[in-house]
This record gives C-alpha cells, sequence and structure tokens, in this order.
C-alpha cells in the first residue's frame, strides 16, 4: 500500500508550502481587509476580493509542496498528501465544513528521476530521456542491442520473431510504431532483454504509457527520434539505465467542503483536480482551477446562500477521472438527485491560452453532444460574464478528459472553464486572443516545466472571477436550472442574467 500516510516529509512540504505563500502574498499585496470580515454576498463584493495575488498566492504554496517533493504531486505521493493538507487547511480556517475522503486506486509513481547514461564509447555522459508510465524499477549497465529500423521493419519489435539472435542480457534500443509501447517490451523482456530504450518515428519526445496491465520488472525509457537514430548506428555502445517507480495500490484523498445554505436539498457544485502528473508540480494543470476555488471558497466562507455550496478538489484525476468518478459512484441516489449542477474548473491559466466555455447545447457540433438539460443554460451564464467584460470565447466540447465526466454519465447538468492544453492555437485564435499560432495553448503540458511560472496571468484573473461570478450567482438561484427560485433582491451582476423572486 503506498501513499496518505502524512510523513515528516508531507508535513515539512505543508509548512514549506505555507511559508512560501506568505511571503508571495505580502510582496504582492493583501487584499483590502474589508474582505477578511465582510460578506460578499454580492457579485460586486465577491469581486472586490477575489484577486489574482489571492490566487497565486495558493499556487506559491502548490509550487513549494512540490519543490519538497521531488518536483511532483502526484496522487499517492507524499507530495499530494500535503496539497490536501493546505487546501483542507485554508477551508478549515475560512470556516467551511470539510471532509477527507479516502479511496484506493491503481497507480504509478516515479520515485526518482530515470537516468540514461552513454558509458562506452567517448563521448560518454547522461542522455535525455522520459520514463514510460508503469515502467519497472531496475538499475542496469550493459551493451545495447539495436533493433532494426522502421525503413528495414515496418513493425520493429512487434513480433517475437523480431528478435531472433537478440542477445539476452543486453539493453534493447527500439522504434516506435506499429504496435504498443507494452508489446515491444514485452517480447523484448521474454528474449532477454534487461532494459528496453524506445525512441520516436517522429520528431519530438514521447510521453508513453505501458498501460496499468504491465508488471515485468523492466526499466523502460523512451529518446526522441534523433537521440534514438544516433544510439542505433553507434558501434559498442554500452549504457546505463535505472528507473525508480512504484506501482500498485495506493490510497489517496478527494477534499470536499460545504458552505450550507437555506435549501439543504439543492446543492451546487463546483471542483478542480487537485493532482499533478508524474512529470512535474502541475501548477498550470491543475494547480490553476484548484487554487482560484480555494480562493473563491474563502471569500464566501461568510455567505449564507440560498442553495447549498460544495467544492471538490479531486484525486487520481490524472490517473483516469479516479476520485470524482469514486465520489459520483458512491453517492446514494438520493444524494446525487440533490446535485443541481456541477462546473469543472481545469487549467484556466494557460500561458498561450483561450477563453474556452463547455459547449452544454452542442451548438458547435463538434464531438460528443449536449450535456444533460440545464448545461446549455450554464454554458450561457458564462457566455454573458465574457460578454459583460467584452471578451471574446469560443465553446470546447466535453470530450470526457476532465472530472465533468462521470456527473454527465450520472445526468447532472455541466458546465466550465478551460484554457487550453496540448492543442495547437491557430492563427484566428491567435488574432482574437493574442499568443503565438502554431503553438500548445500550454507547452508545458504534464511536463516538469509546469511550474509557477507557467501562467498567463490576465487568463487566470478572468478566470477566477467567472468562476466567483458563476458560482455566486448559482448559490442564490438555480431556477434556469431546476426552477429553483432565489429568495430577497440577489442580483448576479453584471447582468440579469438569473430572474429572482421578490
Amino acid at each position: 500500500m503506498f501513499g496518505r500516510s502524512r510523513t515528516v516529509a508531507s508535513l515539512t512540504a505543508g509548512c514549506l508550502a505555507l511559508a512560501a505563500a506568505g511571503t508571495i502574498a505580502s510582496s504582492a499585496g493583501a487584499a483590502p481587509t474589508t474582505c477578511a470580515s465582510r460578506v460578499n454576498s454580492t457579485v460586486d463584493k465577491l469581486l472586490e476580493c477575489v484577486d489574482l495575488a489571492g490566487v497565486r498566492e495558493h499556487q506559491a504554496a502548490l509550487q513549494a509542496i512540490a519543490d519538497a517533493n521531488n518536483g511532483t504531486r502526484v496522487s499517492g505521493s507524499p507530495g499530494y498528501d500535503a496539497s490536501v493538507d493546505y487546501v483542507a487547511g485554508r477551508l478549515r480556517a475560512a470556516g467551511w465544513r470539510v471532509a477527507e475522503q479516502d479511496f484506493q486506486f491503481q497507480t504509478f509513481i516515479v520515485l526518482s528521476p530515470s537516468v540514461l547514461e552513454q558509458v562506452s564509447p567517448a563521448p560518454v555522459g547522461p542522455v535525455a530521456n522520459a520514463i514510460m508510465s508503469y515502467s519497472g524499477s531496475g538499475d542496469v549497465t550493459a551493451s545495447v542491442t539495436a533493433l532494426p529500423a522502421p525503413a528495414a521493419d515496418a513493425t520493429p519489435g512487434c513480433e517475437a520473431a523480431d528478435f531472433a539472435g537478440f542477445t539476452p542480457g543486453t539493453i534493447a534500443l527500439i522504434s516506435r510504431g506499429a504496435c504498443t509501447f507494452a508489446i515491444k517490451a514485452s517480447n523484448a523482456y521474454a528474449a532477454g532483454a534487461i532494459g528496453v530504450v524506445i525512441y520516436n518515428n517522429q520528431a519530438g519526445e514521447i510521453n508513453g504509457t505501458l498501460g496499468n496491465g504491465f508488471t515485468l520488472n523492466l526499466p523502460v525509457t523512451s529518446v526522441t527520434q534523433a537521440v534514438g537514430q544516433q544510439l542505433a548506428q553507434t558501434p559498442g555502445l554500452v549504457m546505463r539505465l535505472k528507473t525508480d517507480t512504484f506501482r500498485g495500490i495506493a490510497t489517496t484523498t478527494n477534499v470536499l467542503a460545504e458552505l450550507p445554505g437555506k435549501n439543504t436539498g439543492n446543492v451546487v457544485m463546483a471542483g478542480a483536480h487537485l493532482d499533478s502528473v508524474n512529470a512535474g508540480p502541475g501548477v498550470n494543470d491543475n494547480g490553476s482551477g484548484s487554487a482560484a476555488l480555494v480562493e473563491v471558497a474563502e471569500n464566501l466562507a461568510k455567505v449564507k446562500p440560498q442553495n447549498t455550496l460544495r467544492f471538490a478538489w479531486w484525486g487520481a484525476e490524472e490517473a483516469n477521472l479516479v476520485g470524482s468518478t469514486y465520489y459520483v459512484n458512491t453517492l446514494p441516489q438520493a444524494e446525487l438527485d440533490r446535485i443541481a449542477l456541477y462546473l469543472n474548473f481545469d487549467m484556466i491559466g494557460s500561458p498561450n491560452h483561450v477563453f474556452f466555455i463547455y459547449d452544454g447545447d452542442d451548438s458547435d457540433g463538434v464531438g460528443a453532444g449536449p450535456g444533460p438539460a440545464g448545461s446549455a443554460q450554464i454554458e450561457k451564464t458564462f457566455e454573458k460574464f465574457f460578454t459583460s467584460r467584452g471578451l471574446p470565447f469560443k465553446g470546447t466540447d466535453f470530450s470526457g478528459r476532465s472530472d465533468y465526466g462521470p456527473f454527465i454519465a450520472s445526468g447532472v447538468p455541466s458546465g466550465g472553464l478551460f484554457t487550453g492544453a496540448e492543442g495547437i492555437k491557430t492563427a484566428e485564435e491567435a488574432a482574437l486572443w493574442g499568443g503565438t499560432a502554431g503553438q500548445a495553448y500550454d507547452p508545458c503540458y504534464h511536463q516538469a516545466c509546469d511550474t509557477y511560472a507557467n501562467n498567463n496571468a490576465g487568463a487566470l484573473e478572468t478566470n477566477s472571477d467567472a468562476v466567483a461570478y458563476a458560482t455566486l450567482s448559482y448559490a442564490m438561484s438555480t431556477n434556469l436550472i431546476n426552477g429553483t427560485k432565489s429568495k430577497g433582491n440577489f442580483r448576479p451582476a453584471p447582468d440579469e442574467h438569473a430572474p429572482v423572486e421578490r
């Protein structure tokens, strides 16, 4: 079993994070003192208090946690546990009712960076590489046996016959292509390989996985096409390959915070995943959405909403939405029926951003169909916010890649915001939002460089305001979603999108 022990490392990381957050807050300038005591029951008041400095304070804390924990906050690791401590601590201090929901899942964690070194011939030294997810552990130094390149074999390493004449006890060097990485590695292992290096069949790095069914205790890593071709042509090549990993069942946590409303039978949910990938600290993916939710929650703490507000920070999203799926699947039907809607905020500060809004009504006609009834109204809520700011926006498909997935599958109206991941920005998008056409929305997506510096301040500030606007609006009235009206004279500034009952 791995994870969820409050280790000295995780507690130390949490303290470092809090210290770093305090430094950032003091240097950036604190929010107005009135925010600490007043009731931000209107959008205007709330937006005065939800500011970029506050969001960045929380991102700085997450960065400090990663720095103290091998550069990562992946679920099941001490870095993730410290992230849970930080978020839960901030919400408890603000006065929210906080619960930590533990669950188990199949995980893969890189315990220390993989090493690939050329031992001989000269020049000797380290070789840039990217470990394959679900690689086994090992530290081997051996000669390298290169399989024929795709020009000579269209399916290199995909058949056992490809290893005829392979020298057991050597490291296999294989080109990508035609079958899974797991098949190549398994065939190499069966032929006696003590390590595997897979090189790309096109320009760029490989961000690859062997799949969670790969259980061989074999170190497997990857290199670029150029590096692989050079290694394959090096006579007498001897290399060292070291990987240090954990594969198995881990325990991790969802953080759930609730602000009771007058109507306990009508719950407005908003969520963001708290975990990073193995490769880096995940300060945009998804420290951006997580930090914005903490900032909004702290500034909503003294509000007495009409509807119950429930915020969630999901664990193991990067392991295929495990945390949010576990939460939805374990809710009794009566509890699920109380959820009026779900708002998802995953990557909202991408450096080469576009203002994407989830396409609740499928008006774009791309990919998946519309969300459950009410999702179109959520989309319009965000559209009206951006329109009020004079900002362009664009629909994005419910592709199933984030935590709205299990809510939609259960019939809960859903929506949210996104600023882009590995997708490439078009010239038309660059003309509308600036940035660089032909480059990824987030060039550091799922990489070690997804740090505190990997951020577009304007996008993060605007989207944090949008998070605040939508959550408070729906906390007071879900009339357009399910007919539950607000009491009093609340108006969701800057427009009158949600009708009120007087």
